[in-house]
């Protein structure tokens, strides 16, 4: 559905009088679902049970055992993309009841994941995750999502590090992975790797002409030593050995922020960022552990309306704060809360990363911070589609209100 909207510059009720008449036209276009209307940049809202009235936050809630479906649409053994450091049932984890809770966000019901609806509605469109290794995680799961409802339609997977697509080729949707940790670049400088603390130029060559852009950082920005994947920091011309992390961290996001606002039109791309995943390493943080980190949990925290408290980490704070102060309407995905109850759902030894020698002693190694394949990154996934398909009218307000100074405005509805 194509909209021609030339209402800018009039005044502020003939201006809300042309938004309620897009979202009028747009919602009789759709299927009949469940709608309602975001807060940018904070939490999302769905419509609650027995009312079209209110909104629920949809990233607020508890993890419920769900006995009345199966526990997952693909195994480890059947979706062809799952590294071997997620694919728990590939390396022999016994337990299966960490796939059986459903998320239940207080007050309303999540629409289930539909990858033959995303499929179609993406018709000829690219969806690209851009970050580090739980960006990863999260791409997986969707090509395992979608594979899993056309397991017999041609498909393609073309890797080329940095770059990573999978191509459902019936379709002509393309669901595409670039590693980009920090998101700016890293150049090298006689021979010292240097983090451009203002610079997203290279990397940002692989982000155009994508229709639905997901980002994630925060993980890399805090590793020293061995880990750090950076000699030198730079920024105006200036070189840095170090300085604190979150600063550094609101500098990069700066950066990248900037880059969008100048250059993704938002009547063309939706944009997601991916709030912090957290990590169950220290057993401390849960009542009645069974060891000392995440090895052996088989349920997660306890409790409805778990995700109601607690502090955000500094990345998160960071995270935020940039989306608060951004023109372009990016909408956060904001698992951190959700995942932080997920104890169980952590590879720990059943990792293809880990030697035998490894699994045999969970004491030592163990990966507590990426997560099982089948398993949470596909209920990111199902809040992703809500957002993407099902919470549309928050963004198109966004739009019409991001693009006032332009006069008439096109809006495209075939993504949407």
């Amino acid at each position: 559905m194509m909209l021609l909207m030339p209402w800018c510059g009039k005044s502020s009720s003939a201006m809300l009088a042309a938004v309620a008449l897009a979202l009028l036209l747009h919602a009789a276009s759709l299927p009949a679902v469940g709608a309602g209307l975001a807060r940018r940049h904070r939490r999302d809202v769905a419509t609650p049970s027995g009312s079209g009235l209110a909104g629920c936050d949809v990233f607020s809630g508890g993890w419920v055992l769900d006995d009345g479906h199966a526990a997952a649409s693909y195994t480890g053994f059947n979706c062809p993309v799952i590294d071997a450091e997620f694919n728990c049932q590939m390396y022999g984890r016994p337990d299966s009841e960490y796939l059986r809770y459903k998320w239940k966000p207080a007050g309303c019901e999540l629409p289930r994941f539909d990858g033959a609806d995303l499929l179609t509605r993406m018709k000829g469109k690219t969806v690209m995750f851009v970050g580090d290794s739980l960006g990863r995680n999260q791409w997986e799961s969707l090509i395992c999502l979608l594979h899993a409802a056309a397991p017999q339609s041609p498909a393609q997977l073309v890797s080329g590090d940095p770059l990573y697509a999978y191509k459902f080729l019936e379709y002509e949707v393309t669901v595409s992975f670039h590693r980009a940790p920090y998101l700016v670049d890293i150049d090298e400088v006689q021979g010292k790797r240097v983090l451009m603390l203002d610079d997203v130029s290279g990397n940002s060559e692989a982000w155009r002409g994508a229709d639905v852009l997901s980002f994630n950082s925060g993980h890399w920005w805090t590793h020293t030593g061995a880990l750090q994947g950076w000699d030198y920091m730079g920024e105006s011309g200036r070189y840095f050995q170090d300085m604190d992390r979150m600063v550094a961290f609101q500098h990069g996001l700066a950066a990248w922020a900037s880059w969008v606002d100048a250059n993704v039109d938002p009547a063309k791309t939706r944009v997601f960022f991916q709030s912090m995943s957290p990590t169950h390493y220290s057993s401390k943080e849960w009542a009645n552990p069974v060891s000392k980190n995440c090895y052996g949990e088989t349920a997660p925290v306890t409790g409805l309306n778990s995700t109601a408290a607690g502090q955000a980490s500094g990345q998160d704070q960071v995270i935020q704060a940039v989306l608060r102060g951004m023109k372009s309407p990016v909408r956060l995905l904001d698992i951190s809360a959700m995942s932080a109850l997920r104890k169980d759902a952590h590879p720990s030894v059943y990792s293809g990363d880990l030697s035998p020698a490894q699994r045999a002693h969970p004491g030592g190694s163990v990966d507590c911070s990426h997560w099982c394949l089948p398993g949470l990154p596909d209920t990111w996934n199902q809040l992703f589609y809500t957002l993407l398909f099902l919470q549309i009218n928050s963004r198109l307000l966004d739009t019409l209100l991001l693009q006032c100074n332009a006069m008439p405005v096109l809006f495209d509805f075939r993504l949407m």
